[in-house]
């Protein structure tokens, strides 16, 4: 596998990455670059996709690393919204690695990403050589229930609370998705939602393609109960969990009854950043990532 021009792996002058790959009912768009231990990354929403982990892409120099689109996000088709379940998140995921030939991986998972994460460690713990977790939880009540109380602590209006309540709950229309995302927008970041947005663009966001029905179908169902909170014990990965201090989707709370679950997971708590962490402060969650990373490395 050779790195062609922005990381895009070629042979013999053809692009390979990215692009879709047929895996049982679904096409999953995928995006492979760089090389050493590979690295899935599994991005937030639902209704986001693998370009809104740009900023991951500096690890490219020490890792493979493998993003792709879930099952009715992005670019990823052919299976109805209704098919999102946690069997068929984690079988997809499980499917890819067998496709691309890999007897383990490290897994990244950003909020919902993270949800998906985790779900993939207990399932099949022994693909899993080490666990990142980002500004996620292990239980769905977080986001659908203690958000908007967050928000109405923290001084914003009651409309702005409601249309949280309504985000993490899918009462919404497609056609009021992004008007409700710009809405509230600038609760997920700390300080300028403007510098944030940049930042986001510059590092692939602007090939984003958002579909609000994988975030409403989800809020409706798949987060109805959720919970993995007193399953974490037996994940046996060594784990790492990263988050903003201003999260209100997952506040440091949060991150401490999560860290405090996984036996031997390290917890670093990110100054000066929101819900994305890795794209409001970069260098130092980089840093962190790559420390740790370093320091599990499995043996040669």
């Amino acid at each position: 596998m050779t790195l062609g021009p922005g990381g895009s792996t070629r042979s013999g002058g053809r692009r390979e990455w990215p692009r879709r790959i047929p895996l049982g009912d679904v096409s999953l768009y995928v995006d492979v670059v760089g090389h050493g231990d590979p690295l899935v990354l599994m991005h937030g929403g639902p209704s986001a996709d693998l370009w809104s982990m740009g900023a991951f892409r500096e690890c490219a120099d020490e890792h493979t690393l493998v993003f792709y689109d879930h099952r009715c996000n992005g670019r990823s088709t052919g299976v109805p919204v209704s098919s999102m379940t946690w069997e068929n998140l984690t079988g997809d995921a499980e499917a890819l690695r067998e496709h691309l030939g890999f007897e383990k991986w490290s897994v990244l998972g950003h909020s919902f990403g993270g949800h998906v994460a985790l779900e993939y460690a207990l399932r099949h713990p022994d693909r899993v050589s080490r666990l990142v977790l980002v500004d996620t939880g292990a239980d769905s009540a977080w986001a659908r229930e203690n958000s908007p109380r967050v928000l109405a602590a923290r001084g914003y209006d009651p409309a702005t609370v409601e249309l949280v309540r309504r985000w993490f709950h899918g009462e919404f229309t497609p056609r009021e998705y992004f008007p409700i995302f710009w809405r509230i927008s600038g609760a997920y970041v700390h300080g300028s939602g403007w510098r944030f947005l940049a930042r986001e663009l510059a590092a692939g966001g602007w090939r984003s393609r958002m579909r609000p029905e994988p975030l409403i179908y989800t809020g409706r169902h798949l987060f109805d109960g959720w919970s993995v909170v007193d399953r974490l014990g037996e994940i046996s990965a060594p784990t790492l969990v990263v988050a903003g201090r201003e999260d209100f989707v997952f506040p440091p709370e949060c991150q401490q009854q999560l860290a405090a679950g996984i036996p031997g997971s390290q917890l670093a708590i990110i100054d000066g950043a929101g819900h994305s962490p890795q794209d409001e402060q970069r260098a130092e969650v980089i840093r962190v990532l790559r420390t740790f990373l370093a320091a599990t490395a499995p043996a040669a």
